[in-house]
């Protein structure tokens, strides 16, 4: 079994995966042997049997994002920097193409790339103390893990740039509304978060690799290109095996109906 540093993995008996940036010290900031960690653990997790994996920050916050502390005292090149900033986009290109459901438990600072990581989760939970920003402007630096492709598509190009400009704070239901999150809770965030990963996990893998792939990659394409892509991937999994027993109880009127909230 893999060994980690800088992250937790409980590995749950239902396939769900509990994965915790652990370093708490650092607010989570993210150094380049945690990407290296994460780039490992998605690279793996479909094929060592997750079904759905929970992503979370120790201690009061999910992640302050790049570790400047490091990328002060490394005094990188153009060169290295822009290498470090691919492996960044491996790691959360894994997490989001992957097929593994990644619901992200959020609290506290989600600020500069911990935003970035945050928008690479296909569902996000923020809980009451959770605030998003991107003060990159503010610091002399430009975003590099992807927030140009992520968040712009959560929030929209104007948001991106005044987030980047003004140092702009989002938090509470305003973050909901943008797009930041899908869910804000009252009590902790990752109660929800574990509660939607166990429920994703209850779906058949096949049908969870194609949401949590195609759909992002049928977003790259054009609209003509992303139809014939659709409709590949639909021949492929409503006719899988094991959709049967489900299908059955649909017709058989013995399966679950969708109902609205009460």
């Amino acid at each position: 079994m893999q060994h980690y540093e800088n992250l937790d993995v409980e590995r749950q008996q239902d396939g769900v995966w509990i994965v915790t940036l652990n370093r708490p010290e650092k607010r989570n900031a993210l150094d380049a042997a945690t990407i290296e960690e994460l780039v490992t653990l998605f690279s793996g997790a479909q094929a060592a049997g997750a079904r759905a994996i929970v992503l979370a920050g120790a201690g009061d916050h999910f992640s302050a994002g790049l570790d400047l502390i490091e990328h002060h005292r490394e005094d990188r090149s153009p060169e290295a920097f822009w290498q470090l900033c691919l492996r960044w986009h491996e790691a959360f290109n894994k997490m989001e193409y992957g097929g593994v459901p990644v619901v992200a438990a959020l609290k506290g600072a989600v600020v500069g790339g911990g935003l970035e990581l945050a928008s690479a989760a296909h569902i996000r939970v923020a809980d009451q103390s959770t605030y998003f920003a991107l003060p990159e402007g503010q610091r002399g630096l430009f975003t590099g893990g992807g927030a140009t492709i992520r968040v712009a598509d959560l929030v929209g190009k104007a948001r991106m740039i005044d987030m980047m400009l003004t140092g702009r704070v989002y938090q509470g239901q305003e973050a909901v509304d943008i797009g930041l999150a899908q869910y804000l809770v009252d009590g902790p965030s990752m109660d929800r978060a574990l509660e939607i990963a166990r429920r994703c996990a209850e779906n058949l893998p096949l049908t969870n690799f194609a949401i949590c792939s195609a759909i992002s990659h049928m977003q790259n394409m054009s609209a003509l290109d992303a139809a014939y892509a659709e409709a590949c991937v639909a021949g492929i999994v409503n006719t899988q095996a094991p959709a049967r027993a489900r299908l059955e109880a649909f017709a058989d009127k013995t399966g679950a109906r969708v109902r609205p909230n009460k």
